[in-house]
């Protein structure tokens, strides 16, 4: 006989399949005893650069029950992102999730049919919908509910599809069946470490934020670096490298979300046009994408960066 906890782990996997997350994992609510130290460690070396809000609600970020109440159980999401089409290979690069409409939106929106719909199948639940703008350690929890490692580049790996998906969350009032960490199969493989134009993984399965050519192009609002002068292969918005290295990404598959899919005129663009971009083209171009984060203004400095 099936006791409740076990139903309802199977009506939320089934639910959050229907509605396109590609994997669904579960953890109990609880400290990050592991994850603490390390987080401690990675903020006082200085290694979240002017993204300030890092600092913000430390204990929150390891502890679910404090932005819960009564919290029981952690339920991880994945969605895949991974484009069927590349951008013109003559052109100034933006990170592939950027590609299509905002995925904050396109999954808030998501979640929140998600928590409806268990609320019509179980009855009343008391949760929250996260996604990486929250002050929650996804990629943790993820990694701790099996739906993959956290591999050298700092990124989930999950053998069957790669790297290519966002994390989302749902954090409830609800206990249920739990899932169990998987192993790492990163092996001996650097591919990722030996790849990074700016030597931002400064060892395996810590990466230097301050560093990182996303960080540069996104988080910085002041000038780019110098010492990243002729360091950055194009990037003009977010990165990929380290993930486009990876071997496991082999396995990577074209999404399904017609919302991530690109503008064609994004996909079309050279080097040539991106410097010749107006602000209007820009804001019809890149109307409810991630790239609006950057701004007009953040897009052209990168740009001058990268052709000087």
């Amino acid at each position: 006989m099936i006791n409740n906890k076990e139903k309802y782990t199977q009506i939320i996997k089934a639910e959050s399949k229907r509605l396109g997350f590609i994997s669904c994992g579960i953890s109990k609510a609880a400290f990050l005893e592991e994850e603490a130290p390390r987080f401690e460690s990675w903020l006082k070396n200085g290694h979240h650069g002017e993204m300030k809000f890092m600092e913000d609600h430390f204990d929150k970020r390891l502890d679910p029950r404090l932005l819960v109440d009564d919290a029981k159980s952690v339920v991880s999401l994945l969605i895949n992102y991974y484009p069927s089409e590349a951008q013109n290979k003559d052109s100034y690069k933006i990170s592939k999730y950027a590609y299509g409409k905002d995925y904050h939106n396109v999954i808030k929106k998501k979640l929140k049919k998600l928590l409806t719909a268990l609320r019509t199948e179980i009855g009343e639940i008391s949760g929250r919908a996260f996604i990486d703008i929250a002050p929650i350690m996804d990629k943790a929890w993820a990694a701790k509910s099996g739906l993959g490692w956290i591999g050298k580049h700092s990124n989930l790996i999950t053998q069957q599809v790669g790297s290519f998906y966002f994390i989302a969350e749902l954090i409830i009032d609800l206990e249920l069946e739990y899932d169990h960490p998987t192993t790492d199969h990163c092996g001996t493989c650097t591919a990722c470490i030996d790849a990074c134009p700016t030597q931002a993984i400064v060892e395996p399965y810590k990466v230097d934020g301050s560093k990182c050519i996303s960080y540069y192009t996104i988080e910085l609002k002041d000038n780019l670096p110098m010492e990243a002068k002729g360091k950055m292969e194009d990037w003009m918005f977010g990165c990929d490298i380290c993930q486009d290295v990876c071997p496991w990404n082999k396995f990577s598959k074209p999404h399904s979300e017609p919302l991530f899919n690109p503008n064609p005129e994004l996909l079309s663009f050279s080097k040539k046009d991106w410097l010749e971009i107006t602000e209007d083209t820009f804001e019809q171009i890149f109307k409810g994408t991630a790239i609006k984060r950057t701004q007009y203004k953040g897009l052209i400095r990168n740009i001058d960066f990268l052709k000087h």
